[in-house]
This record gives structure tokens, C-alpha cells and sequence, in this order.
């Protein structure tokens, strides 16, 4: 089993920064990679503000988090991490991206370095098969935000060896996680039981069955869950959500697993949740964000009985709810007239 003494972090966002603030706590040499140059400021800044946050909390010494900070060093050259003993990518989930960067780290790395993907749903096999060490290859699924979950979920591939799972599982341990171990299957083992329950509340929303507030209390109250599934989906990202669930879809081929159209409207209109811009729960609405639109036209118009009867496809509600915002003055008349055509 090799001693991890330097790793490299492929993402600046908000996993890729948070696995190199661990990897730099622990003492470990960290290179953290992004092509984006601001990423990278923002990545330094929001590490050095949550390395004093533990400080100030007793979490760690004053002496530990300035070591800390000494062992980050930011780039946005791959060329960079030739030395590395770990490379972890945090990118996109998307597996045409990450099996094409693993090729390219495959060029890059020393031949003992092991390659290790923070997917939480795509197959390790399929991405060590553009590789040519396969058996270096592994999972190693971080939850967010890194520093401050315990989890790792760590995933071997079909050709992963019993060296780079013991090296991987004793520097997780060294991060200060507590270790599941999944077999190769879609979704893994968190986001095989997250996700369609997720997916189920945004169906429960989509059907009319119950509001967002009612969803989301009944989960958190009636579960004993800090978020309703609502708002978890609004923090991890929309479009992660609906990249995993395809993911199931496809991988296991039950229709169970089929996305909510609401999700798949919301992230083909933008709406990816809070790292879009916006702080707010931007599942708040079932259309459009104003102060004028009227929400008891809305409610009929979605409410499973009329979506029924009138076969409304949801990309019409979305215009109807667009126009109503633009001609709001309006909307009494609107109503009736959607009354008396009932």
C-alpha cells in the first residue's frame, strides 16, 4: 500500500475545493486544477474562509490551518500533476467528459499513480476503460460539502486491485471519513435510495398532489431529514439530480427511475438551484418567480384533474405562466375564460 504524500484535485468548484481543502488539512500536498482562473480565486478564498471557520470553532489549531493553506497550490496546467500519487476529478457529471479526461491523465500521471473519480452515479469501469491502468482506477464519491460530511462512498471497478482500494480507503480514513464500500451499479449505493425519492417529491409536486412548503415540512418532520427532498435537490443542483436519475434510468432500466418532467423543465430552463446565481430555493414556484403572477390560475391549470382533462404539456404551462406575468391586469378575464371553456 503506497504512501499518499501529493494529490491532485481536478474542479474548483464547490467538491473539487472542498476535497483539496481536506487533502491540505491532513497534510498532504494538494494541487488544485481548473481552467478557469477565477474559479481557482474563488476555490483559495472560500478554503482559507472554511479553514477559519474550523479554527474558530476549535476544530483545528491556528498551526494546523496555516499549513494547511501552505500545502494548496493552484494551477490550470494538467502538466502539473505528473508528480501526483492521487488524482481525484471533481468535474461535470457527465461520462463522455470524465472518460476523456482520464485519458488525458493517463498520459500525464506516473505510472503508480492512481486515478480516482468523484462520480455519484457513472460506472468505474466504464471510465477506467479509457485508461491503460484500469486497476488504478476506483470511486471515490465525496458528499457535499466535503469538509463537512463524514461520508465517503468508495467504488470499485470491475478491474480495480486490492492495492488502490486499501490506499484510497486509508487516505479517506487520514480525511477523517467514515468508509461505505459499493459495487459497480448505477447510482451506487446514497444516490441509488436519494435520488428517485427526490425524483418522487418532484413528481408529487408536478401531480398537484401537495405544495412545496407541505412537501418538504412533511419530509423533514415526518422523516427526521435536516432538508425536505426539495430543497436537498435546490442544494446539490438540479441538473446533477437529473444527470443521476438518467443515469438510473438507463443503467437499470426500470421506468421508476423515469426523471420527473418538472426536473427536466426546470433544468432545461436554467433552474439548476442555489449555485445558479441565486441564493433563494428556486423550486419555490411551479413557473415563474414574480410578485404579480396569479397562483390560483396557476393551481387550476396544474391540478392533476384539469392537466388531465385539458392534456396540457407542461412546456405549455410554462408560456401560459409567462404570459400571465407579462399581462397580469389581465389575468380576471383569462380566468373566466378558462372557466366557461371547462
Amino acid at each position: 500500500m503506497a504512501d499518499v504524500k501529493s494529490v491532485g484535485v481536478i474542479g474548483g468548484g464547490q467538491m473539487g475545493s472542498g476535497i483539496a481543502q481536506l487533502a491540505a488539512v491532513a497534510g498532504i500536498s494538494v494541487w488544485l486544477v481548473d481552467l478557469d482562473s477565477e474559479a481557482l480565486k474563488r476555490a483559495t478564498k472560500s478554503i482559507t474562509n472554511s479553514v477559519q471557520r474550523f479554527v474558530s470553532k476549535g476544530q483545528i489549531s491556528q498551526e494546523v490551518a496555516t499549513n494547511a493553506l501552505k500545502n494548496l497550490r493552484c494551477t490550470s496546467n494538467l502538466e502539473d500533476l505528473q508528480s501526483a500519487d492521487v488524482i481525484i476529478e471533481a468535474i461535470v457529471e457527465s461520462e463522455d467528459v470524465k472518460k476523456k479526461l482520464f485519458s488525458e491523465l493517463d498520459r500525464i500521471a506516473k505510472p503508480s499513480a492512481i486515478l480516482a473519480s468523484n462520480t455519484s452515479s457513472i460506472s468505474i469501469t466504464r471510465i477506467a476503460s479509457a485508461t491503460s491502468r484500469p486497476c488504478q482506477v476506483i470511486g471515490m464519491h465525496f458528499m457535499n460539502p466535503p469538509p463537512i460530511m463524514k461520508l465517503v462512498e468508495i467504488v470499485r471497478g470491475a478491474d480495480t486491485s486490492n492495492e488502490t482500494f486499501m490506499t484510497v480507503k486509508t487516505m479517506a480514513e487520514r480525511f477523517g471519513k467514515i468508509i461505505v464500500c459499493s459495487q459497480d451499479y448505477p447510482g451506487f449505493i446514497v444516490n441509488r435510495i436519494l435520488m428517485p425519492m427526490i425524483n418522487e417529491a418532484f413528481f408529487t409536486l408536478y401531480t398537484g398532489v401537495a405544495t412545496k412548503e407541505d412537501i418538504d415540512t412533511g419530509m423533514k418532520l415526518g422523516t427526521n431529514q435536516p432538508m425536505g427532498p426539495l430543497e436537498l435537490a435546490d442544494f446539490i443542483g438540479l441538473d446533477v439530480c437529473l444527470s443521476i436519475m438518467k443515469v438510473l434510468h438507463v443503467g437499470l432500466g426500470d421506468s421508476k427511475y423515469r426523471p420527473c418532467p418538472l426536473l427536466v423543465q426546470y433544468v432545461d430552463a436554467g433552474r439548476l438551484g442555489r449555485k445558479r446565481a441565486s441564493k433563494e430555493f428556486v423550486v419555490t414556484l411551479v413557473a415563474v418567480k414574480t410578485k404579480h403572477a396569479n397562483w390560483q390560475v396557476l393551481g387550476y391549470l396544474i391540478s392533476p384533474l384539469s392537466v388531465r382533462a385539458r392534456n396540457f404539456h407542461f412546456s405549455l404551462l410554462i408560456s401560459l405562466a409567462q404570459y400571465l406575468k407579462a399581462c397580469n391586469r389581465h389575468y380576471h378575464l383569462l380566468f373566466s375564460s378558462i372557466i366557461a371553456a371547462a
